[in-house]
């Protein structure tokens, strides 16, 4: 009998320490998702400004980027004391979010898939073996002759920009792939991204089975709107697809980006139409992308 009840206190002691050890790792993951985004509480369908009070202010934010483990933050503001634009970052680690400024402006900040490039329009940093950024490095000549704004890349390395349309406002969407191991020259997408005006600040899908883009058409809401394309089977793209009224108004909605993980979209909205000095960052549930998917 003493044998029976020896065992029968080590099974339970076991089974105790299992489901403490299972109790840990649930408040490790918690804990983990509660300091994802700067520790916000994630949007539904309806977007709501990203981290009030210290990403989004009365001033102007735009160009939020995650990395891909989701434990850097880019995005460019205007400082409030020096007046100048500025690359600011926050940073997890030590168990909490730190605030940098990286740099003064210099391109709009896009992270590659893999991590390992920062793209600021024409140029581009790579990640060092110590973490860190390399200096600024400029894409090939093809590239030096376009005013890129911003530069985004699919997971093949395919690489989609704009073109400044100032004045005119004859922004069109270009692409390059790697093909055959070198690099294309820049390509002009088809008419069913570049109509209307102003079409600017595009962002491809990782796996390239869409592309978001801003512009001015007669048939949106009012300033630039959001758009989204859908490639097809065939390798063309879809009928540009205005957001809808959830993500655009009468004022500036632009430079969309989807987070790493899938799941949230972040975008600019300015608060004022005709009123570009407060310009936020906006995030809203991603699953408004596959709603929008034509039903084949």
């Amino acid at each position: 009998m003493k044998n029976a009840h020896l065992i029968f206190i080590l099974i339970f002691l076991l089974l105790n320490a299992c489901d403490t050890k299972k109790q840990h790792s649930s408040d490790h993951n918690s804990s983990t998702v509660e300091n994802l985004y700067l520790g916000q509480k994630p949007p539904g369908l309806i977007p709501k400004p990203f981290a009030p009070g210290i990403v989004t202010t009365d001033g102007w934010e735009v160009s939020g980027v995650f990395t891909p483990d989701l434990k850097e933050f880019y995005f460019i503001r205007n400082n409030a004391e020096t007046k100048k634009r500025e690359l600011a970052m926050f940073q997890y680690k030590n168990n909490q979010w730190e605030e940098s400024i990286v740099s003064p402006r210099t391109g709009t900040p896009f992270i590659a898939p893999d991590g390992k490039t920062m793209h600021l329009g024409r140029q581009y940093k790579e990640r060092t073996e110590t973490g860190d950024w390399s200096e600024l490095k400029k894409l090939d000549a093809s590239f030096q002759q376009i005013q890129i704004m911003r530069l985004t890349t699919s997971s093949n390395g395919m690489y989609v920009f704009d073109e400044i349309g100032m004045p005119n406002g004859d922004g069109i969407i270009r692409y390059s792939r790697i093909l055959n191991g070198k690099r294309e020259v820049p390509q002009d997408f088809d008419k069913q991204i570049n109509t209307g005006r102003m079409n600017a600040h595009p962002f491809i899908a990782p796996d390239e089975s869409y592309l978001i883009w801003d512009g001015e058409r007669e048939s949106g809401y009012g300033d630039s709107d959001i758009y989204i394309s859908f490639k097809k089977h065939d390798g063309s793209w879809g009928k540009a697809i205005n957001m809808g009224d959830k993500i655009n108004t009468t004022g500036w909605e632009a430079v969309a980006y989807v987070t790493p993980d899938g799941k949230y979209l972040f975008f600019n909205r300015n608060m004022n139409p005709d009123n570009y000095d407060n310009v936020d960052i906006f995030w809203v549930d991603a699953n408004i992308i596959e709603m929008l998917k034509p039903k084949e």
